[in-house]
């Protein structure tokens, strides 16, 4: 085991265990910026920034946060210029057929949400065989929201519903915050405790708009590929010092 594994396994002494957040969620932005920062193509970026979500899978596993979400394409990502787009639909199916061994042994469950049927079907096998692998996993829930974009999840749960409705099936006033929330995308999963947002923009960028209702925001300057534990241990600390009152007083 090396010094930095041994060293993920223990809470910082500045954390409470008791005050940390169960369900943690990241906007993965800098990339490209931290690219041309180094003088490297915007690929490199993206590259350092695989390792930096895995790094952070591993330290929420060793502190003992039960869930981890990273926004790792939008819908409004495919805007991005045709060779990068189909650089990071390749990078995702290398990246899993190369991690899902390790994820297995570390007792990971990987979960994907988003509209997942419109990506290159070769990714969609990968994702599927990975849903499928570790499905019973129980350390972490580790979802990647893929081709995901928060406005259309709240379309389509309203086109299920309605649908239902039509057929008779469902009644109007059967309609709660539980019922809808079970046509999301992120059915089964709790909402974040805590978003997190590198690079310094202040916005939510059509991610997680519903579960985000009460979630914590911390927003960081810091480039997503240099987001380290230690980045990480900052943000927790000062999740710690708020108060989540939930709307009472």
């Amino acid at each position: 085991m090396t010094t930095q594994q041994t060293e993920l396994q223990y809470l910082p002494s500045d954390l409470k265990r008791e005050l940390l957040p169960q369900h943690v969620a990241v906007i993965m932005d800098g990339n490209g910026r931290w690219a041309k920062s180094q003088g490297l193509p915007r690929i490199m970026g993206h590259k350092r920034g695989v390792d930096a979500l895995k790094d952070l899978l591993h330290c929420c596993k060793d502190w003992g946060i039960k869930a981890l979400t990273a926004y790792a394409f939008s819908t409004e990502n495919w805007k991005r210029p045709q060779e990068e787009v189909e650089f990071l639909m390749s990078l995702f199916q290398g990246v899993l057929r190369q991690e899902l061994r390790e994820m297995v042994e570390e007792n990971v469950q990987i979960q994907f949400v988003g509209n997942l049927q419109a990506l290159p079907t070769a990714l969609q096998e990968e994702i599927s065989r990975s849903m499928a692998e570790t499905k019973d996993n129980r350390s972490i829930k580790f979802t990647v929201a893929t081709n995901y974009g928060g406005r259309q999840e709240i379309l389509q749960a309203c086109r299920a519903i309605a649908q239902k409705v039509q057929q008779g099936i469902l009644n109007p006033d059967e309609i709660s915050e539980e019922l809808f929330e079970s046509h999301l995308y992120t059915a089964g999963i709790t909402d974040p405790d805590l978003l997190i947002r590198t690079s310094g923009e202040m916005r939510l960028s059509n991610f997680l708009l519903w579960q985000m209702a009460y979630g914590e925001i911390y927003i960081t300057e810091t480039l997503w590929p240099d987001f380290d534990r230690k980045e990480f241990q900052r943000a927790l600390c000062a999740y710690q010092q708020r108060e989540r009152r939930f709307g009472k007083i």
